[in-house]
């Protein structure tokens, strides 16, 4: 009797109902990335019409990245239960109606409510989108090039949401930067029923409801401390709350394993690959996050750009971006191992940093090229830890996977933030001269109003020096930011050695393990 074990089936293959399905999920996708910069342009005008207070103007910039850090977790998991597409719809409608009201906002307070919701919705798509390409994408070499495009996409409504809104309100009222969100939400609530397939966990157990608040309280304070650091310095105030953001995290991670059907499943950072994805992610994130704060300033501040004419210039580097993720993933496709070209990506993405260490005060162009060569290397890796990590986890658990990550990049680009930002503070103080008033001492935006004050040439002069100043700061945080990457290089080699083989294996045999239906029952 001879004994044979017959080859586990191949995937199927996406055809074009899954491929146009990816085009509807890119709509949340860009709006909801896009919300994150879409009021830099818009403030003078909220400040106009609502008259909120300095409290309530940082409120209404902050309070939509704070929920949605808060609540990727409680969202992620909980779609791994309801299903992602139900998840994702419902979100879909809370970012409309909250688009709606702050567009229509009467008063801050009504704004920073509005600003709340949009952070809730948007909680509920970012997870959703992801772990439904994971379950529309069964192929690896599919799931490679679409997750390629969803990395980009992301990346790249960033870029977009400052740049619309100055377009908009440019030509209409504020309210109108709210109202673009409109339309594409109505699409994907008419075609997401008709196109997205329904995807759940078959066995998720009870809800851990004491997770939601113990991964809020984890994850709250220290994004708010980290993200606040660099302007004010090292307060007691902040370091006391990433303190306790920190006892709740370890908190959470005691619940996790002790709880009997946790909200994040221990059991995922078992699969091979799953953690150095996400440890790789959170550093990528840190690059990616580090170099805007920079330059945005550069641009504005020291360039003398208005700030759409600086938006526009900095849409350039996006251009590149597009072709970054779909050639890292060719390559690995052709035989060449993820974590060459991980590592890779990270030494590009280092190399960015080291031409933005050398620009000087009218370097216009050798900025730019110095974040397309960023930004390159950073989604390059961003597609490539995406798909790994996706990839290691079970499919069931794939609303837990994208949230993690998701959070990751929270994290790291608070942490840039903070690390950056420190560097290229303490340097502009060290540079400024001791003579300067102290509002020019502490940050160049403070030099260049007290240089407008300033009579003839005693203004140009301080202005000129707080210019060169925070440019060294700039050239001193990029020099960090290049010997992280370079270290987030070595990590990578050694720690992604030898495991795309295994993480596609495990992708072929749990693809089978989810509910996955196109009618949603």
């Amino acid at each position: 009797m001879t004994n044979s074990t017959s080859p586990a089936p191949a995937p199927a293959r996406a055809g074009r109902r899954e491929w146009t399905a990816l085009g509807v999920l890119m709509l949340p996708l860009l709006l909801v990335s896009m919300d994150v910069s879409v009021l830099y342009f818009a403030v003078p005008e909220i400040s106009a019409d609502l008259e909120p207070t300095g409290t309530q103007q940082l409120w209404i910039f902050d309070i939509y990245a704070f929920v949605l850090a808060g609540l990727l977790m409680t969202m992620g998991s909980l779609g791994d239960r309801i299903g992602r597409r139900r998840l994702l719809l419902i979100g879909a409608g809370a970012f409309g109606a909250a688009s709606l009201l702050a567009a229509y906002a009467h008063s801050a307070e009504t704004l920073i409510a509005a600003r709340a919701l949009l952070g809730i919705g948007g909680a509920t798509l970012m997870p959703s989108t992801m772990a439904l390409v994971r379950t529309m994408f069964t192929d690896p070499d599919q799931r490679a090039k679409a997750i390629g495009l969803w990395s980009g996409v992301m990346t790249a409504g960033i870029a977009l949401g400052s740049v619309t809104s100055g377009v908009l309100v440019e030509y209409f009222w504020w309210g109108s930067v709210f109202l673009v969100n409109l339309p594409a939400m109505a699409l994907l609530l008419v075609l997401g029923p008709l196109l997205l397939p329904e995807s759940k966990n078959p066995s998720p157990g009870r809800f851990d409801l004491l997770s939601v608040p113990l991964s809020m309280a984890a994850v709250l304070p220290v994004v708010y401390g980290l993200k606040e650091l660099p302007s004010e310095g090292w307060n007691v105030r902040y370091v006391v709350s990433v303190t306790v953001g920190l006892l709740f995290a370890a908190l959470f991670v005691h619940r996790q394993r002790t709880a009997a059907s946790p909200m994040i499943s221990p059991a995922l950072f078992r699969g091979h690959g799953f953690t150095p994805a996400v440890v790789l992610n959170t550093m990528s994130a840190f690059g990616m996050m580090g170099s805007a704060y920079f330059t945005t300033q550069y641009l504005q501040s020291v360039l003398d750009r208005s700030a759409l004419e600086a938006a526009l210039w900095s849409l350039l580097p996006s251009v590149f971006i597009g072709f970054a993720a779909p050639v890292t993933t060719r390559l690995v496709q052709r035989g060449v191992d993820r974590a060459h070209v991980v590592t890779g990506g990270f030494l590009v993405a280092a190399g960015g940093y080291g031409l933005l260490a050398l620009a000087g005060t009218d370097s216009l162009w050798l900025v730019l090229a110095a974040c397309g060569v960023l930004a390159c290397g950073i989604v390059a890796v961003l597609a490539q830890l995406t798909d790994l990590a996706l990839s290691s986890a079970p499919v069931e658990r794939a609303g837990a996977a994208s949230s993690l990550m998701e959070t990751g990049t929270e994290f790291g680009g608070a942490l840039s933030m903070a690390v950056l930002g420190s560097v290229g503070t303490a340097v502009y103080r060290h540079e400024i001269p001791s003579s300067a008033p102290g509002p020019a001492r502490e940050t160049l935006g403070g030099a260049l109003a007290v240089a407008d004050q300033l009579p003839g040439r005693a203004g140009n002069v301080l202005a000129t020096a707080a210019r060169e100043a925070f440019t060294s700061g700039m050239q001193g945080a990029a020099i960090t930011g290049a010997l992280l990457l370079a270290a987030a290089a070595a990590l990578a080699a050694r720690g992604l050695r030898g495991i795309r083989v295994r993480a596609e294996r495990s992708t072929r045999n749990a693809g089978r393990a989810d509910h996955v239906s196109p009618s949603g029952v």
